[in-house]
């Protein structure tokens, strides 16, 4: 499928995990991709994957308001255009309320609601010339409450709800807004995780399908949501968990 020819697309945290695999999946898919992060060599070795004239490195902080508009405009100024946003770049520390650092709230709040913020509103007006969208990544954090991750559940709930709003005020003047919700998910982010296997069995007992979702399968999602396949759908946060929001809570019972 050939389904983003000629589209431009900016994805953050495109260095590993969620956003290497969907700066890889835009550009199989036709798409020029705009690749943004804070480590250019890992920014790279994402590109080149990419053919040769189809990606931008850009490296930049998506905390930091000068940066991310800079980061727009270098992505318009060099493919002439912009039509999907993918705020992707997040941080997740966890820890209980009176525990976790000071410094570890502003982080996750700079990080995964500044630069959500930030990069919905220097993409806008290049969207609505274009027609385009924006897919938030939230999580399943986002949806509910989990233990010892407060900072981040406040992050990811503002992220689902931003989406949301967003919807809301821009869906009719052409730009649909949408976010994904993954369940835990492999990559760097979640590595530390994958190796305490009494942990990783919890979860796959609690997801129904039984594992972690693989970095391809959220970002398979993403493309959808950007896909003209999905031209009526807006203001949705879509679970991609294996089933985990089917359960009403209670235990396996057998």
């Amino acid at each position: 499928m050939n389904r983003f020819q000629d589209k431009v697309v900016i994805v953050t945290g495109a260095g590993s995990g969620i956003g290497a695999a969907t700066a890889l999946r835009f550009a199989k898919e036709g798409a020029r991709v705009v690749l943004v992060g804070r480590t250019r060599d890992k920014l790279e070795a994402v590109a080149k994957g990419i053919k040769p004239g189809q990606s931008l490195v850009a490296t930049g902080d998506v905390s930091k308001w000068d940066d991310v508009q800079q980061l727009v405009k270098s992505a318009v100024e060099h493919f002439g255009q912009l039509d999907i946003l993918v705020n992707n770049a997040g941080v997740a520390p966890s820890g209980a309320l009176t525990e976790a650092s000071l410094e570890d709230w502003r982080s996750v709040m700079s990080i995964d609601v500044d630069g959500v913020f930030y990069g919905c509103r220097a993409a806008m007006p290049h969207l609505l010339k274009s027609g385009g969208s924006i897919i938030n990544v939230s999580s399943v954090s986002g949806l509910g409450g989990d233990w010892g991750m407060s900072f981040y559940n406040a992050a990811k709930g503002a992220v689902s709800n931003f989406t949301r709003s967003l919807a809301l005020e821009y869906g009719g003047q052409g730009v649909r807004v949408n976010a994904v919700c993954p369940a835990l998910t492999k990559s760097e982010l979640t590595a530390g995780m994958a190796e305490d296997k009494a942990l990783m069995d919890k979860f796959a007992e609690r997801i129904p399908m039984g594992r972690a979702a693989e970095a391809e399968e959220v970002a398979d999602v993403i493309a959808f949501l950007a896909s003209h396949d999905a031209r009526f759908v807006n203001g949705v946060n879509l679970p991609v968990d294996g089933g985990l929001h089917a359960s009403n809570g209670q235990p396996k019972q057998a």
